[in-house]
């Protein structure tokens, strides 16, 4: 393992770190309400595939609002947008979802009544377990630097939502961060203290705009207990801050059983060992297994629900509206290709 020199200390605080210290400005306006249980969706290539001229319809056949039906026909309450830092705004499906373009999207959705979840993805395109990648304007940032620029990136977006009029219930400091962010200056098998670092600064600069948002670190594989104590653990021990921890699931039609019921015993551990809240941020299965995904949907919203103490926030399915195929073979969607749904999302009702 590399090892990476601290580079910590008060004397090198810069001035936004030293404000991040001062605690909440203000001039805070205070979160809506968030639902007692979030039902929602990750709904970020909606703005990509309007624009692209996609159109969807209803179990009826009816052309409708795709927000309009998830909230009404389905009763999602919330939705999850991503954010990425400078994406190229003509890829429609690996960029073009920039704070501005989440930020009209998010009015939308607080138009409708629903509440709203960020993810920041601190990279230009996709943020997972496999890659990390910084975004190129910050590639050859010293590590403070790193830190200011998160710093600076989660105020601007957190203000060009409040300039729309949305504040966030929720922000992800990163999306899927199981081996940290901002590769390699943030990975967490290199440097853990990093990684905590680079969370503390999202936690910070959410809160100095909305104390009252919560702020998630989200993991992928919510039923590998050993990768989520590790993290979690490892940002605990490293002096991190967060709400709520995040857990991504996508079973099979023939193992969604045994995953849930492993998520929810890890959800359970990770809330007695640390306090912690769990949301799970990400669920989806194939369109083609409808009857399965609609059972999965059903068991993971229960289960999450009656998580003692009522520390399970919600569950997220990830862009239900997706077509078949979408963006070169995503098939985890929640429509078929004659416009209307699966009956997937009838797992969410009640």
């Amino acid at each position: 393992m590399k090892k990476h020199r601290n580079r910590f200390g008060l004397i090198f605080l810069s001035l936004s770190m030293l404000l991040m210290l001062l605690g909440p400005s203000g001039g805070d306006r205070k979160a809506e309400a968030a639902p007692a249980f979030a039902k929602g969706a990750d709904i970020s290539w909606v703005a990509g595939m309007e624009a692209a001229g996609y159109k969807w319809k209803d179990k009826n056949g009816v052309q409708r609002d795709i927000l309009q039906i998830l909230k009404n026909d389905y009763q999602m309450n919330s939705v999850r947008l991503r954010v990425w830092v400078n994406p190229n705004m003509s890829d429609y499906a690996n960029g073009y979802m920039n704070a501005e373009k989440a930020a009209d999207l998010a009015l939308r959705a607080k138009n409708l009544g629903m509440s709203v979840m960020l993810t920041l993805h601190y990279s230009d395109s996709w943020a997972d377990p496999g890659q990390q990648n910084k975004p190129y304007a910050w590639g050859n940032y010293t590590f403070q630097q790193l830190m200011d620029a998160v710093w600076s990136h989660t105020i601007y977006v957190m203000n060009t939502m409040k300039n729309k009029g949305v504040t966030p219930d929720w922000v992800q400091i990163g999306n899927e961060t199981n081996d940290g962010m901002l590769w390699n200056d943030g990975k967490a098998s290199v440097n853990m203290k990093n990684y905590a670092w680079l969370v503390n600064t999202g936690h910070n600069a959410v809160k100095s705009i909305s104390p009252n948002t919560k702020t998630i670190v989200h993991l992928a594989n919510g039923h590998d207990q050993a990768v989520l104590d590790w993290n979690i653990g490892g940002l605990v021990q490293n002096g991190a801050n967060f709400d709520v921890i995040g857990l991504s699931l996508y079973p099979s039609a023939s193992d969604w059983t045994t995953k849930v019921n492993q998520t929810i015993t890890n959800a359970n551990q990770l809330i007695s060992k640390y306090g912690k809240e769990i949301v799970i941020s990400e669920i989806g299965m194939d369109y083609n297994q409808a009857s399965a995904a609609k059972s999965f949907i059903t068991k993971i919203k229960n289960d999450v629900r009656n998580i003692s103490g009522g520390k399970g926030l919600g569950v997220f399915y990830w862009e239900p509206q997706a077509t078949p195929g979408y963006n070169g073979g995503y098939n985890k969607g929640a429509w078929n290709a004659d416009g209307k749904p699966t009956i997937a999302l009838e797992g969410f009702i009640n």
